[in-house]
């Protein structure tokens, strides 16, 4: 009875610290700073995170079980979850997280940065150090406030799959687990460099703002470059063929029997993914290469939301087990 009382006393003491203000001393002038928690609803929250190695406050989206908890920090596609809308207005990550044993951790922002720290300011994109604010600035501001217990996993998608592969390859024992959902793991080959770059010129960005033509940072965050410094993490990559898959129907919801919706989704989608599919094979034969071992899922299907559901869905049995819970 007594242990029962005390646990649920901690429980209780951890929502309230969730939900009262920050700490007035909180000054954006200096470091990281945990500026605002404002309750969402249930089990989730809005946290505002000044970065100072960007110089710019983030909000973050949280999933909090109410108590000490690992951390799934949850990456956003290539628009950072601005634009389209994030994982929690694309998918029902939300809700499947409702009564899981971990705090997700999903930051809002970072359109076409790969996530990573850029050489220099952007003049369309701003300040990018995405890399020391996800290893360095988050983790730490976040920890005691919810209760993080140091056992940590990162997942992300399209842009952010390859984003979180290489933080992880950055921050050996960091990461007990990544996920990786139909994205390119590879920046240092010349196709690779060529798609990157065509990439953030769609969003007005100069490339050479984030790694001019020299820089090694092409080569450091390559996955399967680095792939070596991945053993030990637990593994789910994932890739579709660009071949028309189970949300590729009239009658799927995310199509709703739009017929130029479908159109869209198999020429655009099914393009990108083929693209996806050889690249993030190149990953699983270099992992197979070292003996590393991964959770792998080729299937058919296009570039879409509905197939990244799934996998946070198949791959959070994975992550589970890396974190102990």
């Amino acid at each position: 009875m007594t242990r029962r009382l005390l646990r649920g006393l901690t429980t209780i003491c951890l929502l309230l610290a969730a939900l009262l203000p920050a700490a007035a001393h909180a000054d954006p002038g200096g470091g990281p700073a945990l500026l605002g928690v404002r309750p969402l609803g249930g089990n989730q929250f809005e946290a505002s995170v000044y970065s100072a190695a960007m110089d710019r406050v983030v909000p973050v989206w949280i999933s909090h079980p109410g108590h000490s908890a690992p951390a799934l920090y949850l990456l956003n596609a290539i628009d950072g979850g601005e634009a389209g809308g994030p994982w929690t207005q694309r998918t029902d990550a939300a809700a499947f997280f409702a009564d899981k044993p971990v705090t997700v951790i999903q930051p809002i922002g970072g359109r076409a940065s790969l996530y990573t720290d850029w050489a220099a300011d952007d003049p369309v994109l701003g300040r990018n150090k995405w890399s020391s604010f996800l290893l360095d600035e988050l983790p730490a501001v976040l920890s005691d406030r919810f209760a993080l217990n140091g056992a940590n996993a990162i997942a992300g998608t399209s842009m952010s799959a390859g984003s979180a592969l290489a933080l992880a390859a950055a921050a050996p024992g960091r990461f007990a687990a990544v996920g990786s959902y139909s994205g390119c793991p590879r920046t240092d080959d010349p196709v690779s460099r060529a798609m990157v770059r065509a990439q953030l010129r769609l969003f007005g960005a100069n490339p050479d703002n984030m790694w001019s033509p020299g820089d090694p940072a092409w080569a450091a965050n390559d996955a399967v470059l680095n792939a070596e410094r991945l053993r030990g993490v637990a593994l789910y990559i994932s890739a579709g063929n660009g071949m028309p898959g189970i949300h590729d129907t009239l009658g799927d919801p995310s199509i709703g029997g739009d017929v130029p919706r479908l159109t869209d989704r198999l020429a655009i989608g099914g393009t990108m993914e083929t693209v996806v599919h050889d690249c993030t094979r190149s990953l699983t034969d270099r992992l197979a290469a070292l003996g590393i071992p991964a959770t792998t899922v080729f299937r058919n299907g296009t570039h879409a939301w509905p197939y990244w559901q799934d996998d946070l869905h198949d791959s959070w049995p994975v992550f589970a087990a890396a974190l102990g819970v």
